[in-house]
């Protein structure tokens, strides 16, 4: 069995890149938007079905949300973006649900930090990848799980993306 790895996919991963370009054109509120609405449908089930009383993760979408709507001041959000931080630390023995509460984290913390919509692709797929397929499989199947499910994430920001956008983010990747 492989060892379980805490994200999949790497910076010079192809369809990882695809998914840079991708984010590269957009402004930081239509990157938030997309990661904070992809975390809710397909990742936060996974954390609850795991921890159905731990609130944590949902609140910090929320926070983010809630920002992005113009409902609540910056260091508010990112004080209950932090707990799902802890949710993830916490919840190390579930795979699935800590890769999902880290995704969660990312995809809040896109609001004031545009790179972190590249790390929910990194968490986001393995947490799916192991809710999936459990933790006893190939590298070559959870290789291909993140390739499906970064496909899925591109097409759903492409789905929200500004055509042209006039104040695309300002990234540096760093990798």
């Amino acid at each position: 069995m492989p060892a379980v790895r805490k994200m999949l996919g790497s910076a010079t991963s192809p369809y990882i890149v695809s998914l840079m370009r991708a984010i590269e054109t957009q402004s930081v509120h239509t990157i938030a938007s997309w990661a904070t609405a992809y975390a809710c449908e397909q990742l936060l089930p996974i954390f609850e079905a795991a921890f159905a009383q731990d609130a944590r993760p949902r609140q910090a979408l929320d926070a983010a949300q809630a920002y992005l709507r113009g409902e609540c001041k910056l260091a508010d959000a990112k004080k209950s973006i932090r707990t799902a931080q802890t949710a993830a630390q916490e919840a190390a023995a579930i795979p699935a649900a800590q890769a999902a509460a880290r995704a969660v984290f990312a995809a809040a913390s896109a609001i004031h930090t545009p790179t972190f919509g590249l790390s929910l692709a990194f968490y986001g797929t393995a947490a799916l990848a192991y809710a999936r397929v459990g933790l006893h499989e190939s590298a070559e199947t959870y290789d291909r799980i993140a390739v499906e499910e970064c496909a899925r994430m591109e097409a759903a920001l492409r789905a929200v993306s500004v055509e042209d956008e006039p104040n695309p983010a300002k990234i540096d990747w760093g990798c």
